[in-house]
């Protein structure tokens, strides 16, 4: 593997990581809120739904979602549809995976942030007249806002970590589907154990690097 090649996995990782983060930021906060405070029928049973990614196989998952994605089914007609060819086996079908892994991590995080958020002041500030919108925006949101920023850390570092949903529904392309984790999985078994080492040591890097800098970013803020 040559510099280049390390590169461009290192860049699709990024990129998939990104997205797949992005596609769950408004899902997952608005969950992780409706569980920390709204109780509902049917609470616990969403609590635990939640959470099976993060006990489940990985494997097991991918095979849901290649169900999911698949031209066969209603939602994979659709979504071949809308992106003008099949999903699977691409890096969109990674990034859904990815999405996939990573939800659980965000939802938990908001919903310990919301609940840790004083309802005093978001009292407060509606009875000054605040609408519900601006009090959520302008109170609930900046004080939940650490909570929320390790969620979405955590999320994006799950993400970028990804392996057995990601081989399943993406397969490992080298240059379109191959993420650093499918690529030391593909080096271990090719006995490429030096390269294996140097792509295990990227995402160690990469995931402290996203980990350390939000901290650092989040003692600055409350500096």
């Amino acid at each position: 593997m040559t510099a280049s090649d390390a590169a461009h996995v290192t860049l699709l990782t990024l990129r998939i990581g990104a997205v797949a983060t992005l596609l769950i930021l408004v899902p997952a906060v608005a969950l992780g809120y409706a569980l920390a405070r709204r109780r509902f029928p049917g609470r616990s049973l969403v609590q635990a739904a939640v959470s099976l990614p993060m006990v489940l196989p990985p494997v097991a998952v991918g095979l849901l979602l290649l169900m999911f994605l698949s031209p066969r089914g209603a939602t994979g007609r659709v979504l071949q549809a809308v992106f003008g060819g099949p999903i699977l086996l691409t890096w969109w079908a990674a990034a859904l995976a990815a999405a996939a892994m990573s939800f659980p991590l965000l939802v938990l995080g908001a919903q310990q942030a919301f609940a840790a958020t004083p309802r005093r002041l978001e009292n407060v500030a509606r009875t000054l007249g605040a609408s519900p919108a601006r009090v959520f925006l302008q109170v609930t949101l900046p004080l939940s806002a650490r909570g929320l920023a390790h969620g979405l850390t955590f999320a994006f570092a799950r993400a970028l970590g990804e392996f057995g949903a990601t081989a399943i529904v993406a397969g490992r392309i080298p240059g379109e589907t191959e993420t650093l984790s499918l690529a030391i999985y593909g080096r271990i078994e090719a006995f490429q154990h030096g390269q294996a080492l140097a792509l295990s040591a990227i995402s160690i890097a990469l995931a402290f690097v996203s980990i350390a800098g939000a901290e650092m970013f989040l003692r600055r803020r409350d500096a």
